[in-house]
C-alpha cells in the first residue's frame, strides 16, 4: 500500500497562503525586513504590511520576489489566487464571483458608477471609503476590487459589454487628478478590443433600469445568469424567465444608448472638461 502524503498544514485560505509563504522564504534565509529591503528594493514596511496581510501588495513587488528567491511564478500564482477570492467579497456577492470568474462573456449596466471591473485603484478606494470601509479592511477591498480586473486582460479575456450611464462620467471623485485617471482608463479601456462602452445621456428619459444596475454573465453550459443591485441589496438571478425579462429590458436601454464611437468622444469631452489640479 502506497505511503499517503503528508499535509502540509499550511493555510488553505489564499491570502494566508500568499503571507505565510512570504513569511517562510524570508525566516528561511535569515533575512530581517530590512536586509530584504535593501536586496529588492522596496521599503521594509511595505515587506512588513504584505507578510501581516495587511496588502497584497502590487504585481511588480511580487515578481521581484519570485526573481529573488529563485522562485518563478509561484508568489505571483499565490498572489493572483489572494486577489482573485471570492471570500473577501459580501456574501450575497460570492456566488457570483465565482461564476464570472467562468464566463465566457459579460454585459454590464452601471446606474452611477463605473463596474468594478474598469475601476481605478483611486476610484475604489474613494468610493469604497465612502461606504464605511477604512483601515486594513479597505486596502483589502480595493485590492479586491482592482484585481478583478484582471479578468479582462489577456488573449483568452472574454468579451465585455458595458452602458453607463451618464450619471457616471459626471458624477467625479474629490481628488480631480484621480477622476481624471479614471476617465483616461476608460476611454483607453474603450479601445480594447473585447471591451464595448456604451453611454447612455441623461437625456434619453426614464427606462427600465433607471434605479438598477444589472450584470448578465453567460457561462460555459450555454445558461446566462444575472446580478441586481440597488442601493441597499444585490441579487443573484438564475430563473430562465427572470433571466430573459431582464435582458429584454436589458437590450431595450442599449437601443437608447451612444454607438461605442460616439461613446468614447463623451468620455474624451468629460475628460477635457474635467479640472486638471486636484481639490485636495
Amino acid at each position: 500500500m502506497p505511503q499517503r502524503l503528508a499535509v502540509t498544514g499550511r493555510s488553505q485560505e489564499p491570502r494566508a497562503r500568499f503571507t505565510e509563504e512570504l513569511r517562510r522564504l524570508r525566516t528561511e534565509r535569515g533575512l530581517s525586513l530590512r536586509d530584504l529591503a535593501k536586496a529588492v528594493g522596496w521599503d521594509a514596511s511595505q515587506f512588513s504590511k504584505m507578510e501581516s496581510g495587511q496588502t497584497l501588495g502590487g504585481p511588480e513587488i511580487v515578481q521581484a520576489l519570485d526573481q529573488y528567491y529563485g522562485t518563478p511564478g509561484l508568489l505571483v500564482t499565490l498572489w493572483e489566487l489572494a486577489v482573485a477570492d471570492p471570500t473577501q467579497f459580501k456574501e450575497q456577492y460570492r456566488r457570483y464571483m465565482m461564476l464570472e470568474a467562468e464566463a465566457v462573456s459579460l454585459w454590464h449596466y452601471a446606474v452611477s458608477a463605473p463596474p468594478g471591473l474598469l475601476q481605478t485603484p483611486a476610484y475604489a478606494r474613494e468610493v469604497l471609503a465612502a461606504g464605511g470601509l477604512k483601515g486594513t479592511q479597505l486596502d483589502q477591498q480595493v485590492e479586491a476590487r482592482v484585481g478583478r480586473r484582471m479578468l479582462l486582460e489577456g488573449e483568452d479575456a472574454p468579451p465585455f459589454r458595458v452602458i453607463l450611464s451618464e450619471a457616471v462620467l459626471r458624477t467625479p471623485l474629490s481628488d480631480t487628478q484621480a477622476w481624471r485617471e479614471q476617465l483616461e482608463y476608460l476611454a483607453e479601456a474603450s479601445e480594447r478590443p473585447n471591451i464595448t462602452i456604451h453611454v447612455l445621456l441623461l437625456s434619453a428619459g426614464p427606462h427600465g433600469l433607471m434605479n438598477t444596475a444589472v450584470k448578465f454573465l453567460r457561462l460555459l453550459d450555454g445558461r446566462t445568469v444575472a446580478y441586481t443591485e440597488n442601493d441597499v441589496r444585490g441579487e443573484l438571478v438564475e430563473g430562465n424567465s427572470e433571466v430573459e425579462h431582464l435582458q429584454r429590458t436589458y437590450d431595450a436601454v442599449r437601443d437608447l444608448a451612444m454607438y461605442p464611437a460616439e461613446s468614447r468622444k463623451f468620455i474624451l469631452r468629460m475628460l477635457e472638461e474635467a479640472p486638471c489640479e486636484s481639490s485636495t
